[in-house]
């Protein structure tokens, strides 16, 4: 497994999450990493991404809420989510930034209000 997502869960309205992907690939550091969400019936989406020099950079609808970080010691990309709201619900997924892997079974986070 290339990818493994991992950190999911339900929580209330305005509670918080941290997701954690472990990336099993060479050259980690040198790549820009991204977080990606799909929702019931719609399509996959861009949370958040960081490169390689740990620039973030967030969709509008997350800005201010998420934060995301790396461990290039590690090999992972961490989101760290609060003030979740139900239309957070999904299943989130990470991925280089040019998509080059596998995307995994992804981390469920469900959101209730």
């Amino acid at each position: 497994v290339q990818l493994q997502a991992s950190g999911g869960g339900l929580v209330q309205a305005g509670g918080s999450l941290r997701l954690s992907c472990v990336a099993s690939v060479r050259f980690f550091d040198l790549k820009a990493w991204t977080w990606y969400r799909q929702a019931p019936g719609k399509q996959r989406e861009l949370v958040a991404s960081i490169s390689g020099s740990g620039i973030a950079n967030y969709a509008s609808l997350v800005q201010g809420r998420f934060i995301i970080s790396r461990d290039n010691s590690k090999n992972t990309v961490d989101l760290q989510m609060s003030s979740l709201k139900p239309e957070d619900t999904a299943v989130y997924y990470c991925n280089s930034k040019g998509l080059s892997y596998d995307w995994g079974q992804g981390t469920q986070v469900t959101v209730s209000s």
